[in-house]
């Protein structure tokens, strides 16, 4: 059965990019159909099971008015259904889970929630539509211009023709691109294309990416057994030692990513904040009153289950399904390898009472409906952001490169995971940056952007546009963008190049709560 359907904007993926583009274009009145592989829009925050990962200075600036109503959100949340203790109610700055990868640690099912209230009116009006469950199969373009997308339901196999003015791609590998013939690149560049110093010395390799992980969560009940079932490839991933890892990689060695030096992981030390399970907790429950829950909760994304033995981009879809079947088994077999073999600090063997929480990820083998993917196919934009606008060695000064037509604002390492390739972490410091509007603007397509991780940016400086905040930030973005263009009858490209367009463009934003630079001064 197939249909058609017609909007102003149409939105490929239900991510953290493409909910936050969604949600700028129902503000400014427009009708916008949203598609989304799995049952949970959100992506990073809620499908891939990744808590926030964000700068220092998060919680005075440095995000959008949207995705700060986001995080007061999760915080209200709490506040408004769960039996907080009377410390954790009274903390304005409330972190779920303590977690010490972020200063908001929460558990996906509340990032859910969150983003179905804040859509809720435009939901309720008819203004939004989301298919989740849908994927995409094919577009239809006229020369420089996406006419429709075909989307297939996963469930029914029922068909929808998708037809709009504008289309975002806020997949999380960039999938709209290659099917509207878009012009992208893949991998890893070389210095010769980009002059990178971490750029490859060599040829470019367009399928050396950064690993992907499947998350999932645990808690642990001491004295129980909750062991799995022995995983199919046990016994593979048991055995297996990358040339350039330290150990094993199931096991409690892992690396210092600045300086590749060999470290020992614990999961319960002494100091929790040092510790495995507390590295991304969602929930830790001395907040809550006694008896809420029986454990902390902790999601594992961890060196142990990155996997780095092939792409899930342009490749076919058996190899693909080879992979992410791969992916899964490492991160079961991390699990069962701690619930039989992993050493204790008592000499013995195994943590039987860690318990996989299938309901905390929302699937039966209690794995997260998505892999988190940490790069994506990138469109080959009017500028491309590269190293040296970034990096505090390349910049040798404490401001990054300005751009003109900055559209917002974001900050992160350049944090580049094990990759294909078999190349080691890079982990280079990096200044707090802008995002400029070029690199969301496609050299040729007219009416087609980037709402996430495929933006104008390189292997190198994907490593720290690539976080939750800033996809945010560039999906917000590429929802005002195909607005503005829209009322004004103008194309993206006409905006950066014209500049009273660009200046009336950026006051849009500002008027929106996009920040577009960051403060002169900023707290140490």
């Amino acid at each position: 059965m197939s249909k058609e359907m017609h909007a102003d904007l149409v939105i490929i993926g239900g991510g953290t990019g493409g909910c936050a583009a969604a949600l700028a274009a129902a503000r400014m009145g427009r009708s916008v159909i949203m598609t989304e592989e799995t049952s949970w829009i959100g992506g990073q925050l809620t499908s891939q099971a990744v808590p926030p990962d964000e700068h220092p200075w998060i919680e005075q600036f440095g995000c959008t008015r949207s995705y700060r109503r986001f995080r007061d959100g999760v915080r209200q949340y709490y506040r408004d259904y769960f039996p907080l203790t009377t410390e954790a109610r009274a903390n304005v700055m409330l972190n779920p889970g303590n977690g010490w990868v972020s200063r908001l640690c929460h558990e996906p099912r509340t990032a859910l929630a969150v983003l179905h209230h804040m859509m809720a009116p435009y939901v309720h009006s008819g203004r939004l539509t989301i298919l989740t469950r849908h994927r995409i199969e094919s577009a239809r373009t006229d020369g420089d211009r996406v006419v429709s997308v075909t989307v297939r339901g996963l469930d029914l196999e029922e068909r929808a023709e998708l037809a709009a003015p504008y289309f975002l791609d806020a997949t999380e590998c960039g999938d709209v691109l290659p099917l509207a013939g878009a012009e992208y690149v893949t991998g890893a560049e070389s210095q010769r294309q980009t002059g990178e110093p971490h750029a490859l010395e060599g040829d470019p390799q367009p399928m050396d990416m950064q690993a992907f992980t499947y998350c999932f969560a645990i808690d642990y009940l001491e004295g129980e057994n909750h062991t799995i079932d022995k995983p199919a490839q046990y016994d593979f991933w048991r055995a297996y030692k990358a040339d350039f890892w330290p150990d094993r990689l199931l096991s409690w060695t892992g690396v210092r990513p600045a300086t590749l030096e060999p470290v020992r992981f614990d999961l319960f030390p002494d100091k929790d904040w040092m510790s495995l399970m507390g590295y991304r907790r969602v929930v830790d429950k001395h907040n809550f009153a006694p008896g809420t829950f029986r454990s902390d909760i902790s999601i594992v994304n961890w060196q142990q289950n990155d996997y780095w033995l092939g792409s899930v981009i342009d490749v076919n879809e058996e190899e693909k399904a080879r992979h992410l079947e791969a992916a899964k088994q490492l991160s079961l077999s991390l699990l069962y390898w701690m619930q039989t073999e992993a050493p204790r600090p008592d000499g013995k063997e195994g943590f039987p009472g860690l318990r996989l929480r299938k309901d905390v990820v929302g699937t039966a083998d209690g794995l997260a409906m998505a892999p988190y993917i940490r790069e994506s196919r990138r469109i080959k934009a009017e500028f491309t952001v590269l190293e040296q606008h970034i990096s505090t060695e390349c910049r040798g000064t404490e401001e990054a490169e300005l751009f003109v037509d900055s559209v917002g604002i974001g900050c992160y390492r350049i944090d580049l995971h094990p990759s294909t390739g078999l190349r080691h972490y890079v982990d280079i410091s990096s200044l707090p940056f802008q995002i400029p509007l070029g690199s969301l603007i496609p050299v040729r397509v007219d009416n087609l952007l980037p709402a996430g991780k495929n933006i104008g940016v390189t292997h190198i400086t994907n490593g720290c546009y690539r976080l939750h905040p800033v996809e945010w930030n560039v999906g917000e973005t590429a929802g005002y963008l195909a607005c503005y263009c829209l009322e004004h009858g103008l194309k993206p490209r006409d905006i950066r190049s014209r500049q009273e367009q660009l200046i009336a463009f950026q006051k849009l934003l500002v008027q929106e709560g996009v920040e577009l630079a960051w403060p002169e001064s900023r707290p140490v």
